[in-house]
């Protein structure tokens, strides 16, 4: 038992991010669905290297020097993962009209004007809503802000149905028992508790974002692939940072 959950969790990391892991031997893809439940837990890990990085750099550069090298050291550890899913999710849905159309589009690897101007915008919301937060907050921040948005993409995963694209498609986890939820639940909103109670009014956003997005992936492709649960996490990630900033002007 045991060691089935450390292999999971070596696959969650080793899937999404950069980190060196044991070889796996005999993977199966449907391995990818007991990991699932570890996607938040490879948040925290992802988001504490960015406050690391942050809490380093903070000490001999600017402040907004040392928010842009926390952000370059997440695209780096996860391989811009799922900032490559954002691009690909809204090209496929600004360009296409039926289903089958959004999903060509989204498994095209060539970025279309969707998905360039997306991704700028979502780089951009990142780093001027953390520059806009005072340092001592921001490594907290991060983490909570990379673990949620990654549970956040596994409720999508409990909610909706995979839609698989024509032809091979890349490994990608498809179910999510209730158990398994829960842990995913407990890794993503247990950094939430470092944050003060009236912060959680930050989370409202999320909620809204969330649910907005799902619809569309429900009406426009009936589904999720991979590349919405990325786009998922990058949009939700966003959201709880410029929810929490909202706080602070109420």
């Amino acid at each position: 038992m045991l060691k089935q959950e450390w292999r999971s969790l070596l696959l969650a990391i080793g899937f999404f991010t950069r980190i060196p892991v044991p070889a796996l031997p005999d993977f199966q893809e449907q391995e990818l669905n007991l990991a699932a439940k570890y996607f938040p837990l490879v948040g925290i890990i992802v988001g504490a290297f960015a406050a690391i990085v942050y809490m380093l750099a903070g000490k001999v550069l600017p402040q907004d020097i040392a928010v842009l090298l926390s952000m370059v050291a997440t695209l780096w550890l996860t391989g811009a993962f799922h900032e490559d899913g954002l691009t690909d999710a809204i090209d496929g849905l600004g360009g296409g009209w039926e289903k089958e159309h959004v999903l060509q589009i989204m498994q095209d690897s060539r970025i279309g004007s969707y998905g360039a101007v997306s991704i700028v915008m979502a780089l951009l919301l990142k780093f001027t809503a953390l520059t806009h937060f005072t340092p001592a907050l921001i490594p907290v921040l991060l983490i909570a802000g990379h673990s949620l948005s990654r549970f956040c993409a596994v409720m999508v995963m409990a909610t909706q149905c995979y839609v698989k694209y024509s032809g091979k498609s890349k490994p990608i986890a498809t179910r999510i028992s209730p158990v398994h939820l829960g842990v995913a639940a407990l890794f993503g909103l247990l950094p939430l508790l470092w944050l003060p109670s009236s912060w959680y009014w930050g989370m409202v956003p999320v909620m809204i974002v969330w649910v907005w997005f799902s619809l569309i992936l429900n009406k426009r492709i009936g589904g999720y692939t991979g590349d919405c649960l990325g786009a998922m996490q990058q949009l939700t990630e966003i959201a709880f940072y410029l929810g929490v900033l909202a706080c602070f002007a109420i």
